[in-house]
């Protein structure tokens, strides 16, 4: 590398579903309400008292409000300092495990004649500040959205046995299940649907979707986007080299998937279980008229 190119590094972390950046500027002292499509931007005095170091000018921290967290020419002791700052906040931040997911960048100024990108780093000709606030957006995006890829993993294995029971028509209910769904509903005149496994793939389904919702604003664009062309076209190609729109859209598809899958078989498991009760009441009802059969037969004897 010359000595006419300059580099700026950036390190990205998806710590968490969701950040109050309110909360974290009303603590800076920040002046300022911020809405979910830009980031927290933290530099000069305000950094430096939270990391307690002397903090130059091309060093800074950007939060984004669905999670991520990318630091701008900072060092591994920044991070830890940091995150343990971020977890005075928001206490069920995984400190230990803080880099699980995360992603590295370099944005090389100089010694090219248009831009240049690679997987660890865009050269460009010269510098603008929305280049490096769209890596710093783009790389966030991209780690948050890997963070809730691996989430919905262990929801997919969970859901297995179900396509497999559903391509099987397998849909039947133990017995020792069913004794214990009719006890609870004779006493809590509940319904009690589904298995175990089943009810447990629902909630973590649900906790991904709420997860998600929160996080919407990693496939939204920045309102850095409005001020020129070359900004919108540097966002564009990044998306692109990144997969942005395509593991949105492949998201999307697997929870659309799995929403379907859960419609399925709940119906289906509802009205397998229903007409079982109702059988169980009928013979209720017969064990219950017995006797007074037995005794209208003794009367005419």
């Amino acid at each position: 590398m010359t000595d006419n190119i300059n580099v700026i590094s950036y390190k990205c972390f998806a710590i968490t579903n969701e950040l109050d950046l309110n909360k974290i500027a009303i603590l800076c002292g920040i002046p300022k309400k911020y809405t979910w499509e830009e980031p927290l931007i933290l530099k000069s005095d305000i950094l430096a008292s939270i990391l307690g170091i002397t903090v130059k000018a091309n060093q800074m921290v950007h939060v984004f409000s669905f999670g991520s967290v990318v630091f701008i020419n900072l060092s591994q002791d920044d991070y830890s300092h940091f995150m343990k700052y971020i977890e005075s906040i928001k206490p069920d931040i995984d400190v230990k495990n803080y880099s699980a997911f995360s992603d590295d960048f370099e944005l090389r100024i100089g010694n090219v004649d248009s831009l240049e990108l690679t997987d660890s780093f865009a050269s460009i000709p010269e510098y603008e500040p929305f280049y490096s606030e769209l890596v710093a957006m783009i790389i966030a995006k991209s780690t948050a959205l890997e963070r809730i890829e691996f989430s919905l993993e262990p929801i997919l294995d969970k859901l297995d046995s179900i396509i497999e029971r559903l391509e099987k028509g397998k849909l039947h209910i133990g017995e020792k299940e069913l004794a214990e769904n009719i006890v609870n509903y004779m006493q809590k005149a509940k319904l009690r649907i589904n298995t175990k496994k089943f009810v447990s793939s629902i909630s973590h389904m649900a906790r991904f979707q709420y997860n998600a919702i929160k996080s919407f604003s990693i496939f939204e664009r920045n309102y850095t986007l409005n001020r020129n062309t070359n900004s919108k076209s540097f966002y564009s190609i990044l998306c692109h080299y990144y997969e942005i729109d395509d593991r949105n859209s492949i998201l999307e598809s697997k929870i659309d998937q799995i929403n379907r899958l859960i419609s399925s078989h709940t119906t289906l498991s509802y009205n397998r279980e229903e007409m079982r009760l109702l059988l169980f009441e009928c013979v209720l009802l017969a064990m219950f008229s017995l006797p007074h059969l037995v005794d209208f037969k003794a009367f005419f004897r």
